[in-house]
Formats: structure tokens, sequence, C-alpha cells
């Protein structure tokens, strides 16, 4: 799935000018790197608040569109409003298509209910992470990574080094010599005979 988003070039900055934005339907937003200056742009509130909402967007390369120039970003940073459903600010990041870039994906844990060990031996498994950062190509990231724990053993963990990720994409932990637990399985606690 690609993701379009629609700018314009924001003129009017500070507090002020954000809020009147804000309180006609904009969003502020900003856009830094790839060896040019950073760039203040708005863009419509509702359509971001619901690409929010889905998993994709927060990894995926997106092409944000500044007045007719199309280039390509990723999800940075965005701040929501303590307690309206009303993001404040976003902050999105060039990407170099031909260049490396880490990021966070999240994990899917699959099939844990068809282990043995949760089935037949009341083994409670814990997630110890949700998401991991990983280094790719931009068109290369993965938008999830896949944890399998069909066949997961009470007292068995399982590490970053036994998960399967795409070509050419790698973890950063990994690189770094961090082997990762990434889920748990610990054994069911045996009940006390009653006295």
């Amino acid at each position: 799935m690609s993701f379009e988003l629609i700018a314009t070039k924001r003129e009017e900055i500070g507090t002020g000018a954000s809020r009147r934005l804000r309180h006609a339907g904009k969003l502020p937003a900003v856009v830094y790197g790839g060896n040019k200056d950073a760039e203040s742009v708005v863009l419509d509130h509702n359509p971001l608040y619901y690409a929010l909402k889905n998993e994709a967007f927060h990894s995926d390369i997106l092409n944000l569109v500044i007045d007719g120039q199309t280039q390509p970003v990723m999800l940075r940073d965005f701040q929501m409003h303590p307690y309206k459903q009303q993001i404040l600010h976003i902050d999105f990041q060039r990407v170099d298509l031909n260049e490396k870039i880490h990021v966070k994906v999240q994990l899917h844990f699959i099939n844990a209910d068809e282990s043995s060990a949760v089935k037949n031996q009341g083994v409670k498994i814990s997630h110890v992470l949700t998401e991991v950062d990983v280094r790719a190509l931009p068109n290369a990231l993965p938008k999830f990574v896949e944890v399998d724990l069909g066949k997961i053993e009470a007292g068995q963990s399982v590490h970053l080094s036994d998960l399967k990720l795409p070509e050419g994409v790698e973890f950063t932990a990994l690189g770094r010599g961090e082997n990762a637990t990434v889920a748990l399985a610990s054994a069911a606690a045996k009940e006390e005979p009653a006295a």
C-alpha cells in the first residue's frame, strides 16, 4: 500500500499561526533530512488522522506532494492533543531510495494457540518485544515481522536470530551483537494441594 499526502508550503510560522491552521482543519508539519533545509508545510488533518490508525503508515515510504513536487518521506514523529481526537503536529523525514535506513516495525505473533505447550501444558507466552529496529533499503522495508510461536515449548524463548527476515533486511540489534529475547514461554504455575 502506498500513501500519498498532499501538502502546501506554510508561510506563517509560530504558535498563533499553527492554532489558526488547526482551527481550520489543517495540520502543521515539518519535512527534514536529505541534505536539504527543513521545510514547514500544511496538510489536511482528517486524512492523516485516519492514516495514523493504519499500522503500515508508521513504517511505509510515503509520497509527500508539496505544491506538485513529490518526494519520498517517512513518518518520524507526531504529537496528539491530550484529550481531543486531534493531531497537533507531525514530522516527516526525506528518504533517499538508494540508501539504507533504519526504522521500527511491529512484531506480529502467530500460532501461539497451535503450540502443544499452550494447548496441553497451560504454558503462558510473554511478548517481551512488540517492535524491532530493522535496516534496509526503503523499498525493501517489511510492514511487520512475523513471530511463529507454533513450535515453542515450555521454558523456551524466541530470539531475534530465530526470526526470518526478507532478503536485504537486517536487525540493527544483531549488527551490534545483541540477540534480544522476543517471546518467552513460561511453565504454568503448579497448583498447591489443598491442606
